[in-house]
C-alpha cells in the first residue's frame, strides 16, 4: 500500500512504513501528519500487526516540518485573541496526537534512522519504542534555531531517553548529535554501517518481537509506559491489575512446549479494536 508520503508493506505480522519523499528530504506537511496517524491507527485497530518498523528513503530520515506548509498553516496558529488561542491549542493537540499514536499503539515501534533526523523527525523518533541508526545519522532539535520552542513531544520524551543535561543541551543549542554520540547517550540502541544493514537489523528485531506472544508484548508495553509516567508504588499496583487481566495460561503453555520441542511457538493474535462507525444518512 502506498501514498504520496508513505509506502506500507505488511508481512507475517510485521508492518514496514517507509517515508517516501526523498527528493524533499521527507519533510512533514499536513498530509504527512494525518497520513502517519491514520496508518498507525489502522494497523493497531486491525490487530494483525505485532511490530512496526518505520524507515525512510533518500539521504535523510526527515528534515522535519515543511516550512512552506508551516507558513500556510499560520492561520491555524493565530494567537491574536483568547478565542484564537483556544483554537491554537486545539490545532496543536491534533498535531501532537499524530505522534502519540506511536506511543499508544499495542505493538512496539522500531525507528530506523539514516542521515538527518531533524526537528519533527526527532519528535517522531522519540515517540517510538526503539531507535536504531546508520553511521551517517545525526539528530538535531532545530526549533530554537528558527525561533520557536519544540512542541510535538520531543521535549517531554527526550529527557527520559537520554541524560537530562544532554537533552537540555540539544534543545537549547540545536547542536547536531552524531550516531556514536547518540549511541553513547542511549538515544539509539545500535549503529549500523549503512542504510541497508540498518533496515536489515530493524526487520530482524521486528521478527524477534513478532515471534513472541502479542498479548505478552502488548502488556509489557502498557506496563513500561505506565511506569515511565508514574511512581514505583502506583506502577506496581497497576501491574497487579494488568497481569490479572491479561495473564493467559494458554500462551505460557505454548511457549514452554515450543521451547521443549525446539520449535517456534504459535500464538493467537490480538483482536481488532472496537470503534464506533459514523451512521449512514438515510
Amino acid at each position: 500500500m502506498s501514498s504520496h508520503h508513505f509506502q506500507l508493506d505488511i508481512d507475517q505480522g510485521i508492518a514496514h512504513l517507509q517515508l517516501s519523499r526523498p527528493d524533499q528530504f521527507n519533510v512533514m506537511d499536513r498530509a504527512f501528519f494525518t497520513g502517519l496517524r491514520d496508518h498507525v491507527r489502522a494497523l493497531d485497530q486491525g490487530g494483525e500487526v505485532r511490530a512496526l518498523v518505520i524507515s525512510s528513503t533518500g539521504k535523510h530520515f526527515s528534515a522535519g516540518m515543511d516550512l512552506q506548509e508551516f507558513a500556510r498553516m499560520m492561520g491555524d496558529f493565530d494567537t491574536g485573541s483568547p478565542r484564537r488561542r483556544l483554537g491554537f491549542q486545539h490545532a496543536l493537540a491534533g498535531l501532537m496526537n499524530c505522534f502519540d499514536v506511536l506511543d499508544k499503539a499495542r505493538f512496539p515501534v522500531i525507528c530506523a534512522v539514516q542521515g538527518g533526523c531533524i526537528g519533527g523527525g526527532l519528535d517522531l523518533a522519540a515517540a517510538c519504542d526503539i531507535r536504531l541508526c546508520s553511521a551517517d545519522a545525526f539528530f538535531c532539535l532545530q526549533e530554537t534555531q528558527i525561533g520557536m520552542t519544540a512542541d510535538l513531544g520531543v521535549l517531554q520524551r527526550l529527557g527520559r531517553l537520554i541524560p537530562a543535561g544532554a537533552a537540555r543541551q540539544m534543545a537549547y543549542t540545536s547542536e547536531r548529535v552524531g550516531a556514536e554520540r547518540a549511541l553513547a547517550l542511549g538515544l539509539v540502541n545500535a549503529v549500523l554501517p549503512d542504510a541497508g544493514t540498518l533496515l536489515q537489523r530493524a526487520m530482524e528485531l521486528a521478527r524477534e518481537i513478532a515471534a513472541k506472544s502479542p498479548l505478552a508484548v502488548a502488556g509489557t508495553k502498557l506496563a513500561m509506559n505506565f511506569a515511565r509516567d508514574h511512581g514505583t508504588d502506583e506502577s506496581l499496583r497497576q501491574m497487579a491489575v494488568l497481569q490479572s487481566a491479561i495473564f493467559d495460561p494458554a500462551d505460557l503453555l505454548a511457549a514452554v512446549q515450543a521451547w521443549q520441542t525446539r520449535r517456534d511457538p504459535d500464538f493467537d493474535g490480538l483482536p481488532p479494536l472496537f470503534e464506533l462507525e459514523t451512521p449512514r444518512a438515510g
